[in-house]
């Protein structure tokens, strides 16, 4: 009823799984994922189990593969589950159960476990593969597993239908703040084309959540200080320094983590002119 794709970024950092199924809200069943220990999806006929127990066993010092068998070692109903893992050396294993309901299977390789059952065929996992071989690995690694969820998407995915899909990502201090290790934390539980719509939450997430390019900062000085500054007095934050105003509207804009000192994001600055015109 699921397909899915649990993987590890090309410089060890992130872990991560994405998945989408014909299942309400997939992504409060399937992903698992903890920072410098690995990911692991469990499915199929879920045993959920699996994730406390499965990155257990993996920050323990466990393989992928020793994880993997343990877990199916001890699961009287192995022959129904499903399962990927990635430890944090980017070994991978996966598990498809003989009852699985056809189409079922997976491919795992250095730093990716991919998996699937009820699949419209075995296209949807080789379009999985193929496009996590494909995509830059310098991309973030929650751009590579979605780029993965929608081609197994597009090729067929769930042959009953889509409801559902989910983004985990962890890295160390990645969270909103640096105050926990999730990065990305995404749910479509019920849509008409959840993986699509992952997407779109995933420019969001990275609009409001992204860390702004060093590169790109603009000196707040001169010509650009004074329309900053009018732009914000118009819009009600007024009488206080430049970088104090520019933080109260980030707040209320939920564009807080985009801020520097001194500077401005182009993408704070173009939200800031979208705002309003301090001339209307």
């Amino acid at each position: 009823m699921t397909f899915s794709i649990a993987a590890r970024s090309a410089d060890g950092t992130c872990f991560g799984v994405a998945v989408a199924s014909k299942f309400l809200a997939v992504g409060a069943a399937v992903p698992a994922a903890r920072a410098g220990v690995g990911a692991l999806a469990t499915q199929a006929l879920a045993n959920l189990a699996y994730r406390p127990d499965g990155i257990r066993l993996l920050d323990e010092g466990r393989s992928a593969r020793e994880t993997l068998d343990t877990l199916l070692a001890g699961d009287e109903r192995r022959d129904d589950r499903q399962a990927g893992i990635v430890d944090r050396d980017g070994g991978s294993a996966t598990w498809t159960g003989r009852a699985c309901m056809t189409w079922a299977g997976g491919v795992s390789g250095p730093g990716y476990a991919i998996q699937g059952n009820i699949l419209t065929g075995p296209e949807v996992v080789r379009a999985m593969e193929r496009a996590w071989l494909e995509t830059d690995q310098d991309l973030p690694l929650a751009r590579r597993l979605h780029a993965a969820l929608l081609a197994g998407d597009r090729a067929g995915g769930d042959s009953r239908g889509r409801q559902s899909a989910a983004l985990l990502v962890v890295t160390p201090d990645g969270g909103y703040g640096g105050g926990s290790d999730v990065l990305v934390d995404l749910r479509v539980d019920d849509h008409a084309d959840p993986s699509a719509e992952l997407g779109r939450l995933l420019d969001l997430h990275d609009l409001y959540f992204g860390r702004p390019d060093p590169r790109t900062l603009l000196p707040l000085s001169g010509e650009l200080a004074e329309e900053v500054a009018g732009r914000l007095s118009a819009l009600g934050h007024r009488g206080v320094e430049l970088d104090v105003a520019l933080a109260e509207w980030a707040g209320i804009a939920n564009l807080e983590e985009r801020l520097v000192t001194g500077a401005i994001d182009p993408l704070v600055l173009e939200h800031l002119r979208a705002a309003g015109d301090p001339r209307a």
